[in-house]
């Protein structure tokens, strides 16, 4: 029984180790000056320091990889959110030429810090900055409703 389970653990190990080699590349593209959302007209000091600590892990090319994401299967599974996280939102990117997509990025925004769905749980389980206090949740809300009606308007009036 012994030799049995010394094969088993061995084989364990042996796969684990096997799988670190088949690890994905974590990403981080140059990010072309004056796209960011912060390189231009960025957002009061607050508002910028709540969005660098609970949303530019995942949603900008900003992310500072984890010990653990260079760990498969873990790293498969956190590359995979981060890259998820980016089509959805990407601050890196920001339409700084288009006030009504962006308009559009801000109050998705401020719905989903309202809602409690960003960011999210899991992530803020690990990472202590991520953890919003209401009166932060709130002023992250409601400053991008102000920023989506401000730029509602500008789109409303640009030729």
């Amino acid at each position: 029984m012994k030799s049995r389970l010394k094969w088993v653990l061995f084989a364990l190990v042996a796969a684990f180790s096997l799988l670190q080699l088949t690890n994905v590349g974590r990403t981080n593209p140059d990010v072309t000056p004056g796209h960011d959302l912060l390189s231009t007209n960025p957002p009061p000091q607050q508002i910028t320091a709540i969005l660098r600590g609970a949303c530019y892990d995942c949603h900008s090319y900003e992310t500072r990889w984890p010990w653990y994401g260079y760990v498969a299967p873990v790293s498969w599974w956190l590359n995979s959110h981060v890259s998820d996280a980016r089509d959805v939102l990407n601050f890196s990117e920001w339409p700084h030429t288009n006030a009504e997509k962006a308009a559009r990025k801000w109050t998705h925004i401020s719905d989903e810090v309202r809602e409690g769905d960003m960011p999210l749980p899991s992530y803020m389980k690990i990472h202590k900055a991520a953890r919003l206090t209401e009166e932060q949740r709130n002023a992250l809300a409601d400053w991008a409703e102000q920023e989506a009606t401000r730029l509602k308007a500008v789109a409303t009036n640009s030729p």
